[in-house]
């Protein structure tokens, strides 16, 4: 499927961003140089009428994604927590994707639930209500348990959801080989590997019976966290294509007019998200992977309450330990610390200057301290260490994505509630007590005995295992598979789907 008929769904997105003014709207949010304004403009324009309408009733941005469907969703509900990027009223225009999308209607989620539980409604729910939030991949109802009483939110897949994702995953896989094969340079950044990330990440997410188990882990890794909560779940009423849990009663964490009503401390709440996220990553390396504020409420008492599991991320321990070190080397403004660990990690590739290195970072992360948040550019900084990325050979670290991804949207959601948020001083004290836990003598001991717990159980079948691998070693290795030929599209249509594929990147990148 991930063939060149996906061009037209190409030129389907560069013609609906164009038809509904959505292009103009997107460059002038995030201050599109006039040559790359002028390249989308034209590669879209002739193409227009092609592209989808949308509601006329709603802004072009929001017309656009939706229309498009829920993969495009997906990056709105990303750009919806970054007023720095995009500015403060698209910002605000795109929290709508987060859960006000058109329901599907309630007949339709009652003959689903039925479908996947196998029971009627009515037998076990009272007062199964109409959508009472509708984001791109699901909807919510809230009921009662007809066993308790209990308030429940019942999470309920739309229909067909399935393959509309499969139809852009499709059109993204091949965008992403057309820009490695008619860009070479672009092959470090490995947007095939990236692609197919967001896929596993999103065919996840289309199975609610593992949004259950990450809900139950996630839980049991918090229970612990003050300030923060999870609604219960019930594994009797849930399956693949349903979700019950318990009701979350709060104010939503984008409502700053309602939470200063509620008399709630936003300057607080700012800090303590940031810190609960970088606690969970480090800490249990198992993190709620989609933190917009669509997802977050705040109970009468001032706790933080999550929902919605589908995209959790997990990062291994030995990451967890890179990741704190750089942050903390940031932190400190050791920038040749910094440097060290990326090529100790292997990074960036061990033939380049460690010291010009440290040299470029000094250079991105200067700027930052003594500031407030209004004043940097977080496009401006994104841009540089895009530069330096490339300068140094950096590949994309498909394991560091979702982290990367999360920490922009968290930081956001930090800056909506605290414009003035100084990041790094919030996350110095969770990084240092990783660090100090994590990282140094006593924790050279314990790695040292877990290694040797290991190597116990293993001791036995240690000479087998040695000479398993020396025999494979000494086998002639196979023979290179010659270089495939491109099919697909014609070297004369390479141009035309090099546009098709800038118009998808950026989109994809902004």
């Amino acid at each position: 499927m991930r063939g060149p008929h996906n061009i037209m769904r190409l030129i389907r997105t560069g013609a609906t961003l164009e038809r509904t003014g959505a292009m103009r709207v997107f460059l002038d949010a995030m201050d599109a140089p006039p040559q790359v304004r002028v390249a989308l403009r034209l590669l879209a324009w002739p193409f227009q009428w092609l592209g989808y309408r949308g509601d006329p009733a709603t802004p072009p941005a929001l017309r656009a994604l939706t229309a498009l469907g829920p993969a495009y969703i997906k990056f709105g509900q990303v750009f919806s927590t970054r007023p720095d990027i995009v500015g403060e009223d698209l910002a605000n225009e795109l929290r709508i994707l987060q859960d006000k999308l058109p329901p599907f209607p309630l007949e339709t989620a009652r003959r689903s639930i039925e479908h996947e539980l196998g029971r009627p409604v009515d037998e076990m729910f009272e007062d199964l209500s109409e959508p009472v939030a509708a984001a791109s991949i699901a909807q919510v109802h809230k009921a009662r348990l007809r066993s308790t009483g209990e308030a429940v939110a019942v999470k309920v897949l739309r229909p067909r959801i399935e393959r509309a994702f499969r139809k852009d995953i499709d059109a993204f896989y091949f965008a992403a080989s057309m820009i490695e094969f008619l860009s070479p340079a672009s092959r470090r950044l490995r947007p095939s590997d990236v692609i197919a990330h967001f896929e596993g990440v999103v065919m996840g997410e289309l199975d609610l019976r593992l949004e259950s188990s990450s809900a139950s882990e996630f839980a049991a890794n918090t229970a612990g966290d003050d300030g923060f909560v999870l609604p219960e779940m019930k594994w009797e009423y849930s399956g693949r294509r349903v979700m019950t849990m318990g009701w979350a009663e709060g104010v939503p964490l984008g409502d700053n007019d309602a939470l200063d009503a509620a008399g709630h401390d936003r300057v607080q709440l700012g800090e303590r998200v940031l810190q609960l996220f970088l606690s969970h990553a480090l800490r249990d390396g198992f993190f709620h992977a989609d933190m917009h504020q669509g997802n977050l409420k705040v109970s009468a008492n001032g706790d933080i309450i999550a929902y919605d599991f589908g995209i959790m991320g997990h990062i291994d321990e030995y990451t967890r330990k890179v990741y704190a070190e750089i942050l903390y080397g940031f932190i400190r403004r050791d920038y040749t610390r910094v440097a060290e660990v990326h090529f100790e990690a292997g990074y960036v590739p061990a033939d380049r200057d460690v010291t010009e290195f440290a040299r470029a970072l000094r250079a991105v992360g200067e700027p930052i301290f003594g500031m407030d948040a209004t004043r940097i550019s977080m496009g401006n900084l994104l841009s540089y260490l895009f530069e330096v990325t490339e300068r140094f050979g950096m590949e994309t670290r498909t394991e560091l994505i979702l982290l990367q991804r999360t920490m922009v949207v968290v930081e956001g959601v930090a800056r909506s509630l605290n414009p003035q948020i100084n990041i790094w001083q919030v996350a110095h004290p969770v990084v240092e007590d990783y660090i100090r836990k994590n990282i140094g003598p006593r924790a050279a001991l314990r790695d040292i005995g877990r290694t040797l717990a290991v190597l116990g159980r293993y001791g036995p079948r240690l000479p087998q295992l040695v000479e398993a691998a020396l025999i494979r070693q000494s086998q002639p290795a196979p023979e290179a598979p010659k270089p495939s030929r491109l099919t697909g599209p014609t070297w004369a249509a390479a141009g035309f789907v090099a546009g098709c594929a800038a118009v998808l990147a950026a989109v994809m990148l902004g």
